[in-house]
């Protein structure tokens, strides 16, 4: 029999990130690299991991991840929501605790536009009476 994988997209900013979850050793490859050599930094590590701690799973599944567009937060939090995504269609039961935590919920916060005539989004250039 053949192992059942799953997948499902995550997203945050302007990061999609796809995920492919079937029963292994706890690897997690992020675009052909491992998770340590991806992400340098602990935190991103903690953050990608967190579905996986909280429904007590780490280390039960492989994890093959494509990600791309934003920079390492946006990445970190589009893979983090494709994580639990890839979780509930597992096993519906993780579903809850997932929900509890917030990490079906996708970030709708984006970068706001600039508009023309402007500095930036917000900023304006000084204003001079005369």
């Amino acid at each position: 029999m053949a192992d059942i994988q799953y997948n499902a997209t995550g997203r945050r900013k302007t990061s999609i990130a796809q995920v492919f979850i079937k029963s292994g050793t706890g690897n997690i490859t992020i675009n052909k690299k491992a998770l340590h050599d991806y992400f340098p930094y602990e935190t991103m590590k903690m953050i990608v991991q967190q579905p996986l701690n909280v429904v007590g799973v780490n280390g039960k599944y492989d994890l093959t991840i494509r990600v791309n567009g934003g920079g390492v937060t946006g990445q970190a939090s589009a893979i983090r929501h494709g994580i639990a995504r890839a979780l509930v269609s597992v096993n519906s039961d993780f579903r809850g605790k997932l929900k509890k935590e917030g990490f079906l919920t996708r970030d709708p916060r984006v970068v706001e536009r600039k508009k023309y005539g402007q500095k930036g989004a917000r900023k304006r250039f000084q204003f001079s009476k005369r």
